[in-house]
């Protein structure tokens, strides 16, 4: 369109221009302003191309605009708005307007623009802030149109003054006169201006001589500030022409000046008049003048005379004073090698003016205060220009006592001058630098005056500085300044911020200062900034307070903080200011909060480069590393802390302190919050901040946060180059930080979708900080107390008027807009409730992050600890029991969204409960899944009464209904981690009383509709279940499928309604394709304790739902007839039929593919049915079961067996990692009190599998890991205590027989030690026998007794050096993870031993001599070593040997038993030996196919004991699975496996041990396993021969505890019929 029709396009745009200005749209938001802007920036590009379209377009909407009625405050501040951006608009136009414009374009602008131009200085209202910007607006509007169209503009100035000519009236208008004071003037220009005024000047009215005088001078100024080089050629070469015209009109206006009153008018102009007569002032300063320059002299001296008070008239001083600034003025654009004549007349008038001007005692006043400050600034400047090291008046006006005016003069000209540098002599700044400390001084005694007049509690203490502490009384104010002097104060404050803005070094110099004092001076000044940033009263003060710190955050602003130690006072005083506006911005204190994050983004940006530039300058003084420390609460104060107000500042930023270090100084923290330092606790805060903008509803706000994250991962990498460590070390969540910055670039997306993809970023958040904790914990406190708000909003509007405030305050006090402007709020507004949903969003979607804050330990590691479960470490029962009862923010949170699940709120309660209920199911973070579950489970178990009876009310139901929405979607939403949390609490319980309550509804519509999907639910619950844990799977299915099938036909018959019976037949659809993802793979599960044989139970129940399938599938049929004979809506629901029909015969198929043994026989007669459709149904399952792999082997009689034998497989599973799920699970839940049977079932089975090491490993590294230290480990009653005990037992009887019984018979037997005693206690012993010799003997027995110990390494069994090496590496893995870091990166064995030289191996003998070879020592009869017990004399020698045996396992020597000290020598004498025994036994593993299985064959008993060990604890098991287990770590879940298998075995055939005359110990014993393993038989051909006949059958035990064998002779007969036939 533009290239084909460019003038239908500018006018396009052009009025989509007009259509977004404030005054046509009704609401301001971010989204318009930026429109506005961009359709500002397209017309000022497009006129560069077709200029007189868009001015006549702009000019067009600007007269309407002016023509546009107002009727509000509101309408008037858009209507002012609206004007000030057509203007600007204009200005940028005209001044890019081509050169070769038509004279067309000329006309236009003079016809049409000029006077809509001069409309608005002409209608200029004294005071009114608007007009004033209007009128400068449009005076540069004027300045660019004069630029390129100068004739046109002058043309209507110069037709006005010919009209004045001949105009008789005394008050004129002279409005078009004064347009010279706004347009273009170059000398060409000018030149023409004096002689158009000269020619006409004396034929005008006083009136209009008036308005030239003051209008020329003006015009004057505009060619000397635009165009200085051309007045400073006129000094190189004099104009003669302008010269004759300035000196014609000089003398026209000294003819004019009649009067006193009239001379003071015209001097000022007449001054400026001279000043272009550079030859005439040459001329003059000599002693004889021409006649026709002498009234030019009398001039000079009547000035002179005037200026210094002589004159006898108050308004020709005033004037004179004014006349020489001008001159003043006028000479610093002039060099002084060109015309030193100027500056001897300059320096001859400005002792006086300046005597006149800066007199503190007698302050210079006109009653013009605005024109009076102009005077003194210019000629402050003026003066600083001259001479810049006569600075007098410099001093005069820093001087604390000086009135507030001369500091007002003092820095709005200090101003002037670091802003306004055009020509090359003027002097710079740097010569006022020396002045730094008494301008910091009038800052902050300024800000204290400017604060306390508006009430603003004002700092008692900053960081210290000299310069400060001296002026400290002088800033203790008695009384309150009035609201006049509080007025000037601001006025000056604001002068004094865009001074530092200009050249932040004029208060940042600290010349001879040390470096804690020019630290203490640049926080004190950054600190009074900060101050400024949130005040609301002083919004243009806190614009500029942000520039301004900005500023000082440049790079070479920084530098001057302190050049000593630029690093170290960077990070702290930088630190400290990012603290305190964040913590203003997190608590609502700063209402322009997009404002504040773009700058933050800029302050963010220029402290990456200052860490950027210092990078490699100084690596040592760079790093610090304890910057990113973990971070905590901030409260308190330190000593030199720097403080904003009284009370809430002063808690706002943390203490600090510095610390000098090695070459350079170290920032501490003294803040409450001890060892954390300022730079964390900032960072902490800005991670608050940027968190909780991310709720705001202001999408620019939320944009710019995300980018701020891009700076923050900048920031880390600038540090993580430096200190050589991970980039996680400092911004933990720093990949997710990156993703929010990319997306930052969003900037089209919607406000709901940037809300889902901030929701779905902070769900990745994996690491609990201290920033997103707090952003959590304090967007809670708010999100509570806007909930509060809402749901009393009607009562609390009925009861008081405040409500609109108390709520703008707390939900919408961000954001104005939100506010109507009748001072209500509507709270169904979109804007008035976003916030609130967006900040339930983002509570859900990162309270993941603050729960593992709190329970990341409990989920550390899959094996389970042993041991009671009282005195489990760490584990997840034990956190749950102990945490179970704290009332966290979390647990809060989501009890108040659960009450907001059935918000019965008038007005917006729909609303609340459709974004709770989908903010729960798909933004919620998957660490709460656990909690939502429980607690969900929990409300729901309280729909029901202590019989079970629902309680049914709408409250209740709407809750389930509700239950079941939040439910699909969280399941449907496949979020990423989900599965990972899905099984960390089990749903059954729920799931089953959702089923309950929703049976009783009835069969209306509604009550139809919520079962319809509820039975949706289940089918989704069914496809996740890879992921979900079930405790009891099996039989939840079971009841779920009883009471879904309840459902099926259950209406749909009787329903007469079309639309209800359509609804009931959705219902059967939806409870079909429930029960058939129920039924795959689901063996029947009868009620227990119904008096029927098991198979009989599974079999009756099968028929009931095959029959049931049957005939639904008959009524499917029967319908299908039907809707072929009718048309209409029965054809329709025919259409649904199919689906159903398909669902009915693969819930059939199911059924039966998973109960074979108990269907066949009830399915297999309708393969010859009579009716067709009934065997072609019959054929369908059959095909579907074939096609699902159906095992036809459980008809098998090896059935049983095959089963038994898959579930030790699956108890001796071992996942990836080495780790035993259901072993290790069993071992936890499984009561103290079998664990000695638990111990030998384990032992066997594992070893029978060659995986005995795999069970040692995982229980001894547990048992080590839980142990206290090497004295406890393996004393205590655990379950690894009773395993080692047994493999001791079982595998090293034959050891023990063969050391011991020779050495103890020689004891007993050998005359020698007939009469021997081997008492050593002095209390016990008798009269007759000698204690040395009693030691004596006792030591050659126990020597004699060690060497065949230790020499007995050959015969050692291998066994039991498994359990050795495995007990060792276990020992040395716990010992390696207690290590240091350092230790721990070199990985090696060594570090054990260096560390812990003895307790690896100790362990190891120790454990040994404890439990195996000392019990068969002290108890040989016992033990199965001797037929009978030796004497008590012998028995208490064996004692005490077994104690010194036990010394030299342990590696200690005697202590407490005084007797027994004497052995120490011989204790200590063979640690090595003994620890070169442990080496032995213990460093080498034998390979397992190498390893003498003497226990190969397992009984059957031992697989029942297995069998009932799991099935009394199967639920205990899948809790704990639930709440430790990894899915990925161990495959498939082996917990389904086991419940599938145990639901296919049934209860065990053993009654409960209480209900039995057998004894546990009965239960337990071992004594065949033991006679098997002593005398070999495994090994024996006749035996392996036997087992493989499988003809022997062992269950349960005899009265006296020995396995019963069963003999099958069935099995017999097919063995020896087959020998025959192989015969």
């Amino acid at each position: 369109m533009a290239a084909h029709k460019p003038v239908e396009w500018v006018q396009a745009v052009v009025n989509r221009f007009d259509e977004q200005l404030p005054i046509r749209v009704t609401q301001q938001n971010t989204h318009t302003k930026v429109s506005t802007e961009h359709n500002k920036e397209c017309l000022i590009n497009i006129s560069k191309y077709k200029f007189s379209l868009v001015i006549s377009g702009l000019t067009n909407i600007l007269k309407n605009v002016n023509n546009m009625r107002i009727f509000s405050e509101t309408a008037e501040k858009n209507l002012y708005h609206s004007q000030l951006i057509i203007l600007d608009t204009l200005e940028k136009c005209l001044a890019g307007q081509p050169k070769d414009s038509m004279r067309l374009d000329e006309t236009m602008l003079v016809k049409q623009l000029l006077p809509e131009i001069c409309h608005f200085i002409h209608t200029y209202r004294e005071g009114n802030q608007h007009a004033a910007e209007l009128r400068n607006s449009a005076s540069g509007v004027l300045f660019s149109l004069s630029c390129n169209n100068f004739n046109a503009v002058f043309s209507r100035i110069s037709t006005r003054l010919q009209e004045l000519t001949v105009c008789s009236e005394d008050n004129a208008d002279v409005h078009d006169i004064e347009l010279l004071q706004y347009i273009s003037v170059d000398c060409a220009k000018l030149k023409r201006i004096l002689q158009e005024t000269a020619f006409k000047f004396k034929a005008l009215k006083k009136v209009a001589q008036l308005a030239v005088i003051n209008s020329l001078e003006k015009a004057f100024w505009n060619w000397v500030e635009n165009y200085p080089d051309e007045f400073t050629k006129l000094y190189q070469t004099p104009q003669t022409d302008l010269a004759d015209c300035a000196e014609k009109l000089f003398d026209l206006v000294d003819g004019f000046a009649e009067s006193t009153k009239r001379k003071a008018a015209v001097w000022p102009l007449q001054i400026i008049l001279l000043v272009l007569c550079p030859e005439i002032i040459q001329d003059i300063a000599k002693d004889v003048v021409e006649e026709n320059k002498i009234n030019k002299k009398l001039f000079l001296d009547n000035l002179r005379k005037a200026l210094s008070g002589h004159s006898g008239s108050r308004q020709l001083t005033e004037s004179a004073a004014i006349a020489c600034v001008k001159l003043c003025k006028a000479s610093t654009y002039i060099s002084w090698e060109d015309n030193s004549v100027i500056f001897l007349l300059v320096q001859s008038m400005v002792v006086d003016l300046k005597n006149l001007l800066f007199n503190p005692s007698k302050p210079f006043s006109r009653g013009n205060q605005n024109a009076d400050i102009d005077l003194m600034i210019d000629c402050l400047v003026s003066c600083f220009r001259i001479n810049p090291h006569n600075n007098q008046h410099f001093k005069t006006c820093l001087a604390q006592n000086s009135p507030s005016t001369f500091h007002y003069v003092l820095v709005n000209s200090l101003h002037h001058i670091i802003t306004n540098s055009a020509l090359d002599w003027w002097p710079k700044i740097d010569a006022v630098y020396c002045h730094s400390m008494e301008l910091r001084s009038m800052f902050s005694e300024t800000l204290h005056k400017a604060l306390q007049g508006s009430g603003v509690h004002t700092p008692i203490r900053m960081t210290p500085s000299l310069t400060f502490k001296e002026k400290m009384t002088s800033l203790k104010f008695k009384e309150k300044p009035t609201d006049v002097e509080t007025r000037s104060y601001k006025v000056l404050l604001l002068s004094m911020v865009k001074l530092i803005h200009a050249d932040p070094k004029l208060l940042l110099c600290n010349p001879r200062k040390q470096g804690p004092e020019t630290q203490g001076s640049t926080a004190e000044l950054i600190t009074g900034l900060v101050q400024l940033v949130p005040q609301s009263s002083m919004p243009e003060i806190a614009q500029e307070a942000m520039e301004a710190l900005l500023v000082l955050h440049q790079l070479d602003s920084i530098d001057l903080w302190n050049p000593d130690a630029p690093i170290e006072t960077f990070w702290e005083i930088s630190s400290q200011m990012l603290f305190c506006i964040c913590k203003r911005l997190t608590s609502n204190q700063i209402l322009s909060s997009t404002e504040i994050l773009k700058w933050l983004r800029e302050i963010l940006i220029c402290r990456n480069k200052f860490l950027l530039k210092n990078k490699q300058s100084d690596r040592s003084s760079c790093s610090f590393p304890f910057l990113y420390g973990v971070g905590c609460d901030v409260s308190g104060g330190g000593a030199n802390q720097i403080s904003l107000d009284h009370e809430e500042t002063m808690r706002c930023i943390p203490g600090a302190t510095l610390r000098k270090g090695k070459g350079s100084f170290c920032v501490e923290s003294t803040a409450g919050c001890s060892g954390t330092p300022i730079c964390r606790q900032a960072q902490t805060k800005l991670e608050v901040a940027l968190y909780m903008s991310l709720w705001s509803p202001d999408t620019e706000a939320v944009l710019v946060a995300m980018s701020c994250f891009r700076h923050l991962c900048e920031e880390a990498d600038i540090r993580c180059g430096v200190d050589e460590v991970s980039v996680h070390n400092f911004l933990p969540n720093y990949n997710t930080f990156m993703e929010l910055a990319s997306v930052s670039n969003m900037m089209s997306t919607g406000r709901a979708a940037l809300q889902k993809r901030v929701m779905a970023l902070l769900r990745r958040i994996e690491h609990p900080t201290a920033g997103n904790t707090e952003a959590w914990e304090d967007t809670h406190l708010k999100w509570e107390a806007a909930t509060k708000l809402i749901l009393n909003y009607p009562k609390t509007k009925m009861e008081d008027g405040q409500v609109a405030e108390s709520l703008h305050k707390t939900i919408v006090k961000r954001r104005m807009s939100h506010v109507s402007g009748g001072g209500s709020i509507d709270l169904s507004d979109t804007d008035s409730l976003q916030e609130w949903i967006n900040m339930t969003g983002f509570l859900c979607a990162l309270g993941g992050v603050c729960l593992q804050h709190r329970s990341s330990a409990g989920f550390a590691t899959y094996s389970p600890p042993m041991g009671p479960v009282s005195e489990r470490k760490g584990s997840m029962i034990s956190m749950l029991s102990t945490d179970g009862n704290v009332e966290t923010p979390v647990i809060r949170f989501m009890d108040r969204l659960l009450s907001l699940m059935v918000c019965t709120h008038e007005k917006v309660g729909l609303q609340i409960r459709t974004n709770t209920k989908d903010l729960m199911g798909l933004e919620l973070s998957p660490a709460l899944y656990p909690m939502l579950f429980n607690k969900l489970r929990n409300t729901i178990s309280k729909f029901f009464d202590s019989q079970g009876q629902v309680l049914l009310n709408d409250t209740n139901t709407q809750f389930v209904e509700q239950t079941i929405a939040i439910m699909k979607n969280l399941l449907d939403n496949h979020t990423e981690g989900s599965s990972e949390h899905l099984g960390q609490a089990s749903i059954e319980t729920m799931m089953l009383n959702l089923v309950r309550y929703v049976r009783v509804l009835g069969n209306l519509v509604h009550a139809i509709q919520i079962k319809t999907k509820l039975c949706q639910l289940v089918k989704v619950m069914m496809e996740r279940r890879d992921d979900l844990s079930f405790c009891q799977e099996m039989k939840f299915r079971n009841k779920m499928v009883e009471y879904l099938t309840d459902w099926v036909m259950g209406t749909s018959n009787q329903a007469t309604d079309e639309d209800v019976k359509c609804l009931t037949r959705d219902l059967d659809q939806a409870s079909m394709e429930a029960v058939v993802s129920l039924l795959a793979g689901l063996p029947l599960q009868p009620e227990e304790g119904d008096g029927v044989e098991l198979m009989e139970a599974k079999s009756q129940l099968f028929l009931k739902y095959f029959t049931l399938f049957m005939n639904l599938l008959n009524d499917c049929s029967e319908v299908e007839d039907e809707s072929a004979q009718t048309g209409g809506r029965k054809r329709g629901m025919s259409r649904r039929l199919a689906s159903l029909r398909h669902c009915t015969v693969l819930a059939m198929s199911n059924l039966l593919n998973a109960n074979v043994d108990s269907g066949l026989m009830h399915s297999i007669g309708l393969g010859y049915h009579k009716d067709l459709q009934t065997r072609a149904t019959f054929m369908e399952v059959l095909t579907k079961i074939l096609q699902q792999g159906t095992e036809f082997d459980t008809l098998a009689e090896t059935v049983l067996a095959d089963r038994f034998e898959r579930l030790v497989e699956l108890v001796t599973m071992m996942g990836d990692q080495g780790e035993l799920p259901i072993a290790m699970a069993l071992a936890n839940v499984v009561p103290c009190s079998q664990w000695d049977e638990l111990a030998r079932v384990l032992v066997t089975l594992f070893d029978s599998r060659h995986l005995l090491y795999q069970l040692l490993w995982n229980m001894f590294s547990k048992e080590v890991e839980l142990a206290d230290s090497m004295q406890t480990l393996f004393r205590g009653n655990s379950l690894a205590s009773k395993i080692m005990t047994f493999c001791f037992k079982v595998y090293g009887a034959t050891y023990l027989q063969k050391l011991l019984e020779p050495l103890l018979r020689t004891v007993i037997t050998s005359t020698e030690w007939q009469h021997v005693s081997f008492e050593v206690d002095p209390t016990r012993l008798e009269s007759t026998e000698s204690l040395n010799d009693n030691q004596r003997s006792l030591l050659q027995m126990t020597e004699k007794f060690f060497h065949a110990i230790i020499n007995s390494s050959a015969e050692f069994p291998p066994q039991l050096r498994s359990v050795c090496h495995c007990l060792y590496q276990a020992t040395c893995h716990s010992l390696l993870n207690k290590a240091t870091v350092k230790e721990k990166k070199e990985n090696k064995k060594s570090v054990v031993s260096q560390r812990f030289p003895q307790n690896s191996i100790g362990a190891v003998g120790s454990a040994m001599f404890l439990r195996f070879i000392n019990p068969a020592i002290v108890s040989p009869y016992e033990a199965g070593i001797l037929d009978k017990k030796p004497p008590p004399r012998i028995e208490r020698g064996l004692k005490l040997m077994s104690k010194v045996l036990q010394s030299i396992a342990n590696h200690v020597l005697f202590t407490k038993e005084e007797h027994m000290r004497t052995f120490n020598d011989f204790v200590k004498s063979n640690f090595d030996a003994a620890r070169r025994f442990f080496l032995d036994i213990a460093s080498d593993c034998p390979a397992s196919d190498t390893v003498n299985h003497s226990l190969s064959f397992i009984s059957d008993g031992n697989v029942l004991a297995l069998h009932r060990l799991l099935w009394n604890n199967q639920e205990k098991i899948g809790q704990y699975l639930s709440s430790n287990r990894d899915h990925k770590a161990v495959g498939r879940r082996p917990f389904d496996k086991m419940a599938t298998l145990l639901a296919y075995l049934g209860p065990p055939e053993h009654k409960p041990v209480a209900d039995t005359q057998w004894s546990s110990i009965n239960l337990t014993s071992s004594k065949f396993e033991e006679f098997m393993t002593r005398h070999q038989v495994h090994e024996k051909e006749e035996f392996k021969a036997l087992k493989t006949l499988n003809i022997f059958y062992q269950a349960g035990t005899s009265k006296a505890g020995n396995p019963v064998f069963y003999y099958i002779a069935r099995r017999s007969n097919l063995v020896e019929q087959g020998e025959q036939r192989n015969l």
